[in-house]
């Protein structure tokens, strides 16, 4: 009977987000070990999910689930968190080895204070743990991608797609190969190279534009066992961000090494290609409006909590006010823990004079004073039926839907942005009736709203992942 070792630390930090990433964070998304993460993770088309499938349809292998731990993207990690968590996947690798596979889920845009490479650091931790036993980790296509991380794996995958629908497929990958590697048929190596550029996420998505011609080219190189481009998080100000190619081949170091210069040199290319303008809040707004009837919605991707926005900034939500709409509308979302438990106290039916946004910093605007009737009230659970993250529960902490000046506004106790017909449905919302969304969100909305929404306009707004990213205070990142 073959062991395997499976762990998970998910996290992408955004260094300009005033939202630290705390242990809570975790508790509120992804903390499980054992059984507890086989039953989370089982159906789900997330890599957890494939790491359940493998083992249901390998009956030769025996697995454990360490800590695996995944939190909304924000803030970096609070000081220890990062090595508490680490240590604990260590711990679980020495206690209950011997394996004969370790795999280890992983963004690979985590930040920790004081800690220059977290991956590096956790991969080089595992490794002393594990010696020569394989090792095979998985990473976001958003990857700050350390090319030190070559020298520590004997597998690494890389996500195919953006929006992010191919996670089970990309576990399933690395897990393959993981097997085969264990079973002597292949000796891979692996090869990272950077691109020397950082770019802009919003024009990043796989299906068209320059990652669509860097994905093909990945694709055609033959004689590798997975070729994957890294397009990096624009957000996470460390040494070794921005974009980069990772190879993997079989035996030949050399053949991987050159397929990874010649990506990485293919994105550098296109640099110029990611970079486009956004209309404003109010013109994108007028833009959506003016769309054949149907389904349209408008995007705030500098506020997108799955780029590390706060869902705090009041620019769209004022800008909606102010376009005076009769049609239905809804705005998704502000996360405002007080906010919410206020609205419970109240109680559906009741009122409330608040600010919208603006809670956490006045960087971005100042909250929007409103009078509001709360409409609906939930205890903010669901699960995803869109095809990214399948059949993975979400937990929003308790929410609230309040009607301001015929609005529709969602406000939740916990930061997770609306990429799923499911978080609409929990708030009693109609998409086939509705008009307008407007959402903090970005391109994983259109996974499952493409098909869905005549017009879905992105817009340029102040947020923590703003467009123009080079008014950011950088100190690490080569810019």
């Amino acid at each position: 009977m073959k062991r395997l070792a499976v762990a998970r630390l998910w996290h992408e930090g955004n260094s300009f987000s005033p939202v630290p990433t705390t242990a809570a964070s975790f508790s509120a998304s992804e903390w499980l070990t054992g059984g507890e993460a086989v039953d989370f993770y089982r159906g789900a088309a997330t890599e957890g999910g494939a790491a359940v499938a493998f083992l249901q349809e390998r009956p030769d292998w025996q697995g454990e689930f360490l800590r695996c731990a995944a939190a909304s993207p924000a803030g970096p990690l609070t000081p220890g968190l990062f090595e508490a968590i680490r240590d604990e996947i260590v711990a679980g690798l020495s206690a209950g080895g011997p394996w004969d596979g370790v795999y280890l889920s992983l963004h690979g845009a985590l930040l920790a204070p004081g800690v220059a490479s977290p991956e590096v650091d956790l991969l080089g931790t595992v490794r002393a743990a594990v010696g020569a036993t394989p090792l095979a980790a998985s990473f976001d296509l958003h990857a700050n991608l350390d090319p030190a991380v070559a020298a520590l794996v004997d597998v690494a995958v890389g996500y195919k797609t953006h929006p992010h629908i191919d996670m089970f497929e990309t576990g399933e990958k690395a897990l393959a190969l993981l097997a085969a590697t264990v079973a002597g048929d292949i000796r891979p190596v692996c090869a990272i190279a950077k691109a020397g550029c950082i770019l802009p996420s919003i024009n990043m998505r796989t299906e068209e534009g320059p990652m669509a011609e860097l994905a093909a080219l990945a694709s055609a190189r033959t004689g590798l066992l997975d070729a994957s481009i890294f397009g990096g998080f624009t957000y996470g100000d460390v040494a070794h961000a921005g974009a980069s190619a990772m190879a993997l081949a079989d035996g030949d170091r050399a053949l991987a090494e050159a397929a990874a210069r010649d990506l990485a040199a293919a994105i550098a290319q296109r640099r110029d290609d990611f970079f486009i303008a956004l209309p404003g809040c109010r013109e994108g707004i007028a833009q959506a409006l003016a769309a054949p009837p149907g389904l349209v919605a408008v995007l705030d991707g500098a506020d997108n909590p799955f780029s590390g926005g706060i869902a705090d900034t009041p620019a769209l939500f004022a800008a909606l006010l102010d376009a005076r709409t009769d049609v239905p509308a809804v705005f998704a979302f502000f996360h405002d823990p007080g906010l919410v438990a206020e609205a419970h106290r109240r109680g559906r039916g009741g009122r409330l004079e608040c600010g919208l946004g603006g809670r956490l910093t006045a960087d971005y605007g100042a909250p929007v004073a409103v009078a509001a009737r709360i409409e609906r009230l939930t205890d903010g659970g669901f699960v995803n039926r869109g095809p990214m993250q399948t059949n993975m529960p979400v937990v929003l902490g308790r929410t609230a839907v309040l009607d301001v000046e015929g609005i529709r506004v969602i406000v939740t106790e916990n930061s997770w942005a609306a990429n799923d017909p499911a978080y609409f449905e929990l708030h009693g919302i109609d998409l086939a009736a509705t008009r307008l969304l407007c959402v903090k969100a970005k391109n994983h909305f259109r996974a499952a709203f493409g098909p869905l929404c005549h017009t879905i306009v992105d817009v340029d707004a102040p947020g923590p992942a703003c467009l123009d990213f080079t008014r950011l205070p950088y100190r690490h990142a080569p810019l």
